[in-house]
């Protein structure tokens, strides 16, 4: 029986981070320099996967920091593709898409992975390099772009789902990027996933002011090429538009200003095993797991601590940011980087 939460919303997919570091520094996540301590294994990582499939997770994303530099991560979807008979459909992979080769590409389908998300916040030299935190965009640019041609050749086919792309916009920042992004995902047929840039953790300097929202995105892009709206699927973070062309399709993550905590189904591990409940959880909000993930501990005993998490949960922090931040009521939020996302 599927775990629900005190608003009756059921559990249904897992971010399970791999790592806190990253190869980036991009201002909106600013990642640690080192891993956090007590980092969890291969195996414990596999028992909190099994554990949440038993609760009714459906979905696996392997996040980070940036997942690709885990030595493991094919290890470790080869080892959680059994979990399939028991009710896992899908396991997703987040990127910055640097590191992804063609190799490696073929490895991860191979390995079972169903679907990759590459970040890009810019199509010049400039934009990427101003938005991923590095003093120079050509490198990074030219090889995320090559990551796209390698996961197309490797069988993540863009027209069924499995190979998007992602861009976090700022105002001021970036903004000026949206219709050569929009342009980019059409001439290669990927689905751009527009997100709003968010308050999660405390070193980002976010202020309202900064975003640039869903339907302002929308708009700029509907000008250049028409735009029809699809419906939005139950539990799901984006909402999503067709192009009347017929060329691909776009979509935007509003959690700023079209909060979706109503059906938010997603639960989320650190690399180090503290699970939270929502992206904008404080930092002392989270249980830490590893005392359930012990040699001699019981499996049933980490389902039940999950489990008693996810039916405790109320988190609904977009629906009350503004009263929270007028009120100063907000505690310290644990950072994007350490979330996974």
């Amino acid at each position: 029986m599927t775990q629900l939460d005190q608003h009756c919303r059921p559990i249904g997919v897992l971010r399970l981070s791999l790592t806190a570091l990253c190869n980036l520094a991009c201002p909106y996540c600013l990642p640690d320099s080192k891993e956090p301590l007590g980092l969890i294994n291969l195996e414990q990582r596999l028992k909190i996967v099994k554990a949440a499939v038993e609760l009714g997770v459906h979905s696996l994303r392997l996040t980070g920091g940036e997942p690709l530099l885990n030595p493991d991560l094919e290890e470790l979807i080869t080892a959680i593709n059994p979990l399939r008979n028991q009710g896992l459909s899908d396991i997703a992979l987040t990127s910055n898409g640097f590191l992804l080769n063609g190799e490696r590409a073929h490895r991860l389908r191979k390995a079972g992975l169903n679907r990759i998300s590459l970040s890009l916040d810019g199509t010049t030299a400039d934009s990427v390099a101003r938005m991923a935190g590095i003093k120079h965009g050509e490198l990074h640019l030219a090889q995320v772009l090559a990551a796209i041609g390698h996961a197309r050749s490797a069988g993540f086919d863009p027209a069924k789902g499995d190979l998007k792309l992602n861009a976090v916009i700022e105002k001021g920042k970036n903004d000026n990027q949206l219709l050569p992004l929009a342009e980019l995902a059409r001439n290669e047929g990927i689905e751009l996933r527009l997100i709003e840039y968010m308050d999660v953790g405390n070193r980002n300097g976010w202020q309202p002011e900064a975003v640039l929202t869903s339907a302002e995105m929308i708009a700029v892009i509907n000008k250049q090429w028409a735009l029809e709206p699809l419906k939005r699927r139950s539990a799901t973070t984006a909402k999503r538009w067709q192009y009347t062309d017929r060329k691909s399709y776009l979509a935007t993550i509003a959690s700023i200003s079209e909060p979706f905590c109503g059906d938010c189904n997603r639960l989320r591990v650190t690399a180090n095993g503290i699970a939270y409940t929502c992206l904008f959880a404080s930092q002392n909000s989270g249980l830490d797991l590893r005392d359930y993930l012990q040699a001699n501990s019981c499996s049933g005993d980490l389902k039940e601590a999950i489990g008693k998490l996810w039916g405790n949960r109320s988190d609904r922090y977009s629906e009350q940011r503004e009263q929270q931040l007028k009120s100063g009521s907000r505690k310290a939020p644990a950072e994007m980087a350490l979330l996974g996302g």
